[in-house]
């Protein structure tokens, strides 16, 4: 029998650059594993052109990405949610979120930065999102599936 894949829902107010980079790196990297989608409190309709410059730099699709509202996937059912910036994680959940684990992977938001400064900070936030990749699969090796 196959194990289902795990859904994991990243949330961040906007969801205009830290959850698209992480739902972006996890769809090219987690493979079957994981089905992964971001969304925010309060999206701001557009994600930010520098994440996609920052996406596409680092050979990562961005294809589909879009920045939109966490009520889209009130049915989904979502395994895991991560929040990955803290006003976020602050944020009252709503009440569909109560089965899904919870976990806060903060991130810096390189898109307040400029320049070389705002292109070495997405590099990191990048690599961070890779590394803690590393863990969801660990989760997803034994997280039990609804």
């Amino acid at each position: 029998m196959t194990t289902p894949p795990l859904k994991v829902l990243v949330l961040c107010t906007h969801n205009r650059c830290r959850s698209i980079l992480f739902e972006a790196i996890a769809r090219a990297e987690a493979g079957r594993e994981a089905i992964v989608h971001s969304a925010g409190s309060e999206p701001a309709g557009e994600v930010h052109p520098a994440t996609l410059e920052a996406l596409s730099r680092a050979g990562i699709s961005t294809e589909g990405l879009c920045s939109e509202g966490w009520d889209r996937y009130e049915a989904w059912g979502p395994d895991v949610v991560i929040t990955v910036c803290d006003r976020a994680a602050k944020e009252p959940c709503p009440l569909w979120l109560g089965q899904a684990q919870r976990l806060h992977w903060g991130l810096p938001d390189p898109s307040l930065l400029e320049g070389t400064a705002q292109s070495q900070a997405f590099v990191e936030v990048i690599a961070t999102i890779r590394a803690r990749l590393r863990d969801l699969s660990a989760l997803a090796a034994t997280h039990p599936r609804r």
